[in-house]
């Protein structure tokens, strides 16, 4: 028998069925009309205390030695922030049967099209498992490359070999071959949520530029006495 060894495991442990489950991350793009601003707090009680006041009086002066009557001020309006979230998404997949994912491609410090005509090269070779190559496409900024094949046949023995040692210009590099799935949102889902720590700043004049002005909002929503 074999001596008893304590071990670590530090692998990401799932549940089986969440496997093929999608995670959704939104990345919200929001606009702002003129006069607006959006301001983001450490806690949404801050949050709630401002959009209750409704309106505020900012001193658009700080940090100058002025009379009182040469103070500026401004009065600007507190609201929440709705946005429209996905609540439930469905789509349709494909997966192409000439088409292969290419990933952990290596940083050679090459253009984009030079490396795609390497890994035609080497992916068009009968003796790599390839074969005539119909398309190439970089995927923007994934550092992953889709390789389409002429013919059928060619692209599932190289995914089911999962890996590959390939041979780019000097230096020898293994691919990770993975399936090309396409696909289109079927279904889509949209249901309002109220953002619980940023409060839209309304009716802001434009008696400052932008960075002043962003600063000058900062400074007064972070006194205690402002409710902040």
């Amino acid at each position: 028998t074999l001596p008893e060894k304590k071990m670590v495991f530090k692998g990401l442990v799932t549940n089986k069925e969440d496997v093929n489950k999608l995670i959704l991350a939104p990345l919200i793009r929001y606009p702002l009309p003129g006069g607006s601003a959006l301001i983001t707090f450490e806690k949404a009680e801050v949050a709630r205390r401002i959009i209750a006041a409704k309106e505020h009086v900012v001193e658009l002066s700080y940090g100058e030695e002025l009379a009182e009557l040469e103070r500026c001020r401004a009065r600007v309006q507190a609201a929440p922030l709705h946005l429209l979230l996905p609540s439930a998404l469905e789509m349709g997949l494909r997966r192409s049967s000439r088409s292969i994912l290419v990933s952990d491609l290596p940083s050679l410090g090459i253009p984009q099209e030079a490396l795609l005509d390497k890994l035609e090269l080497f992916f068009s070779k009968t003796k790599n498992g390839g074969g005539e190559v119909e398309s190439r496409e970089f995927l923007g900024d994934t550092g992953q490359v889709v390789l389409t094949f002429a013919q059928d046949g060619v692209a599932e023995p190289l995914i089911t070999r999962g890996r590959i040692q390939a041979l780019i210009g000097k230096g020898k590099y293994e691919l990770k071959i993975s399936p090309c799935v396409s696909g289109d949102v079927t279904n889509l889902q949209l249901q309002p949520c109220c953002c619980p720590r940023t409060v839209l700043l309304l009716g802001i004049p434009p008696l400052l530029c932008e960075e002043p002005m962003r600063d000058t909002l900062e400074i007064h929503f972070q006194k205690a006495s402002r409710g902040g």
